[in-house]
């Protein structure tokens, strides 16, 4: 078993889950079965309580954890398949520990960071490996060197280097190398000073990735080599992509990044081949055509808050040869201007989930105005539910339909709370989380897209479709094509009437890769492009 271990320096938000899966992309193509870790050093649990303003996107795995969203990186980039094991908290660590001993696991002894908080962070890493049987495992810990809550990670990785022996671990250090303009000069000072921390606590970098905004230049490698006690080969630049983050892997192997990683594990394998790589890279920077879709959302002005779903609209793209053109519309804007203001002339319309009721009725008029212009229109998880107001309120004429969420005196809770969540107190990993299976229609739009009757998705939600007017809707031309096995809850709605009009409860964007987009995005993508190509003058 080889390991690879990430770190980061400098600053926050370099990208270091995105190296770390542009790494795993490398060696899968070069033969080898990868898995990758995140280890996170704040003291939630998870981030499923935590506010997208302070984290962005959860990201929800098949069995139901609540992670970072640079799993969705790992998993969009690589075929490894994640769970819980993949990644882990200080909080998780600790809830451990401290479990461990009232349990008596430590037959009274004293406990302490080292060695009781490192071995079980350590434990967390040799029980992934044996699990996922892979040949190699990346973990990346998150957070910046000379954090103080990152210490018993960092400590803990540097025994574990220890135990497993030369040739065996490789560490890579992503750092910052700012560009001064005033100087006209990149500054190497902040890494150096970054590597130095590292050493201190007993761990020297492999390889060196320097994230910077201008060319490195021999003279900034040979510096960051010398006072980094770094090769020189092994100083790999990282400039700012110009176009997608499915560059990324391309631009490290330019670096020879992947073979450097394969000399220090003593490993002898063919190049990767990327010819399938550089195909989708062509599609998704050079398309044949154009579409703008609109994504009405409330964190809209937060990038990472919905950076699962902007991936899949571009992976559709990508498969339908057409470039998207994301236009993002705050949805609270909605509620205090005319809507076609800003919905007039996109090809589509999409609304994702998200929780409370700030901005909910600027949603419903995009919704109300996708279904009565023909707009394409695509719903996840919140945007299903508000697919289900708006129908109720303007075509069934139910007047004040809502859902409990939101309005729990509601006289037409077209939406209400789960049977299984009335009686939950605990906030934390407590929704309808994971994959769960739905059963389609035989002949509906969602059968079509699919191209079969089961499937299964993950979900993240506590409210559901309330079946008490479930013929109300489907006499009125609002067709449930998806529910679960039982027939209890809806998964799956539409208007067959419409052009494309379809939502689901799951969250559809977590499956979804740039070689395989998803079919609910991909039709989505080609409804609304078949709209803008054909419209008439």
């Amino acid at each position: 078993m080889k390991y690879i271990f990430v770190t980061g320096g400098v600053v926050s938000s370099l990208g270091k889950g995105l190296i770390a899966a542009a790494l795993g992309t490398l060696l899968e193509n070069r033969g080898l079965t990868v898995t990758l870790q995140k280890f996170d050093p704040y003291l939630n649990v998870d981030p499923g309580t935590m506010s997208p303003y302070q984290h962005g996107e959860v990201y929800v795995l098949d069995d139901g954890a609540e992670t970072d969203l640079d799993l969705g990186h790992y998993e969009r980039f690589t075929n490894t398949k994640l769970s819980r094991a993949n990644a882990t908290t200080s909080g998780q660590v600790y809830e451990q520990v401290i479990k461990n001993e009232r349990d008596g696991v430590y037959l009274g002894k004293t406990v302490q960071v080292i060695p009781h908080v490192t071995d079980e962070i350590q434990r967390r890493i040799t029980d992934l490996a044996a699990r996922s049987g892979a040949d190699v495992v990346i973990t990346e810990i998150g957070g910046t060197v000379g954090d103080i809550e990152g210490l018993p990670f960092l400590e803990a990785i540097r025994e574990f280097a220890q135990e497993a022996g030369s040739g065996n671990v490789c560490f890579i250090h992503v750092t910052y190398v700012p560009f001064i303009k005033a100087a006209g000069e990149l500054k190497t000072k902040p890494t150096q000073q970054s590597v130095a921390k590292l050493r201190e606590i007993g761990i020297a970098p492999h390889i060196l990735v320097a994230r910077c905004e201008q060319p490195l230049g021999k003279d900034v490698r040979s510096k960051l080599s010398m006072f980094c006690n770094v090769a020189f080969e092994a100083v790999i630049e990282e400039k700012d992509v110009d176009h997608s983050i499915y560059e990324v892997p391309l631009m490290l192997q330019r670096e020879r990044m992947d073979d450097l990683v394969c000399r220090t594990l003593q490993l002898n394998l063919p190049p990767a081949n990327m010819t399938y790589w550089q195909d989708i890279i062509r599609r998704l920077i050079a398309p044949q055509h154009q579409v703008r879709i609109g994504v009405v959302g409330k964190y809209i002005e937060l990038q990472d808050a919905y950076k699962s779903v902007y991936e899949s609209l571009k992976h559709a793209g990508a498969a339908n040869d057409c470039g998207v053109q994301i236009e993002q519309i705050e949805a609270e804007d909605l509620e205090t201007s005319d809507p076609s203001k800003k919905l007039k002339g996109l090809g589509g319309i999409l609304v994702p989930g998200g929780f409370g009721d700030r901005g909910i009725e600027g949603k419903i008029c995009a919704v109300r105005f996708a279904r009565e212009t023909g707009v394409p229109y695509l719903g996840l998880c919140l945007g299903m539910q508000v697919a289900t107001i708006e129908f109720a309120r303007n075509v069934l004429k139910l007047v004040g339909a809502n859902s409990t969420e939101f309005d729990s005196q509601s006289d037409h809770p077209v939406i209400h709370l789960q049977e299984t969540q009335r009686h939950i107190k605990r906030k934390g990993g407590s929704m309808r989380l994971g994959s769960h299976e739905c059963l389609l229609d035989k002949g509906s739009l969602a059968e079509r897209l699919y191209g079969k009757t089961q499937i299964f998705e993950r979900h993240r939600h506590r409210y559901e479709f309330n079946n008490a007017y479930r013929e109300q809707f489907e006499k009125a031309g609002f067709i449930i094509s998806g529910t679960t096995p039982d027939d209890q809850l809806v998964e799956m709605i539409e208007i067959p009437s419409h052009p494309f009009f379809i939502a689901t409860q799951s969250h559809p964007e977590f499956l979804s890769k740039p070689n395989r987009a998803h079919p609910l995005f991909e039709g989505f993508i080609r409804a609304a492009h078949k709209r803008l190509h054909h419209r008439p003058l």
